[in-house]
């Protein structure tokens, strides 16, 4: 069990830093769902790697980190399904519409 744990955990952080250094590289939008869907698998499964090894400081973090991914997948799933519903382009990461990721959609 012990190594497939490892292997999880492992396989956590990979994803994690691949999403990192897409951001950090332009390649991927921080606000966009691949991004997003590896922020939350990767926190998910080092959170499951850390309380395993009962390093609780790290799990309770990813614990968050995933709760944010939670909300955060929600918000573009829906997004997605309300333009759908209206007929209209799905809508575009703030990254790609030329606005900074942190700023509020006019």
């Amino acid at each position: 069990m012990s190594t497939f744990i490892t292997i999880i955990g492992t396989v956590g952080a990979v994803a994690l830093l691949y999403g990192y250094a897409m951001v950090s590289a332009g390649k991927m939008s921080g606000d966009g769902l691949p991004y997003q869907a590896l922020n939350f698998g990767g926190a998910a499964t080092l959170m499951i790697n850390s309380g395993f090894h009962s390093a609780w400081p790290s799990a309770i973090l990813n614990m968050v980190w995933s709760g944010i991914g939670v909300v955060t997948l929600g918000r573009l799933v829906a997004a997605r399904a309300v333009a759908r519903r209206k007929g209209s382009p799905e809508p575009e990461p703030a990254a790609e519409q030329g606005r900074p990721l942190l700023e509020p959609a006019p």
